[in-house]
């Protein structure tokens, strides 16, 4: 697994997540087994089979955080130019078009959140943003159709 880009916030979240799953979700599920296993027959006990599963899932969500953040990268660490838009940065443009304006942060596919304005440098948008300086003038080719922006500001 290379490397995962995450601001402070979003690695605290992930943290958060996986001591959740392994404190609190563990315990759960061990005794939802032990309730389970009270009542008898194993072989047709739903409860059991379901409580089984929960935890195969669980455990799974547990690998895959304890992988990721053993393979994170603080943006906030990163010694990355604020001149251009890069993972992290938050680029004010303006629609050409209907003069409107939009402020997007670049961030990993992990902390995006389009309604929140945190698009992943993976996407159609943050691929086009990706390496623009303030005065650039873009064109964006989107499902929907095209953008035409206009990078105002570059900041962290």
């Amino acid at each position: 697994m290379g490397k995962i880009y995450l601001s402070r916030e979003g690695y605290e979240k992930l943290r958060k997540e996986l001591e959740y799953l392994q404190k609190v979700k563990r315990r759960e599920i061990t005794c939802d087994i032990e309730h389970a296993r009270s009542l008898g027959d194993l072989k047709e006990n739903a409860e059991y089979h379901a409580a089984k599963e929960a935890q195969g899932l669980t455990e799974k969500k547990i690998f895959e955080l304890e992988n990721k953040l053993s393979s994170v990268e603080l943006i906030e660490d990163l010694n990355i130019s604020s001149d251009e838009i890069r993972i992290g940065a938050k680029a004010r443009l303006l629609d050409t078009d209907t003069k409107e304006e939009a402020e997007y942060r670049l961030m990993s596919s992990e902390e995006s959140n389009p309604r929140e304005g945190l698009i992943s440098v993976s996407s159609p948008i943050g691929k086009a943003l990706l390496g623009h300086r303030e005065g650039d003038v873009l064109e964006i080719k989107i499902p929907a159709g095209i953008l035409h922006y206009k990078v105002l500001q570059i900041s962290r």
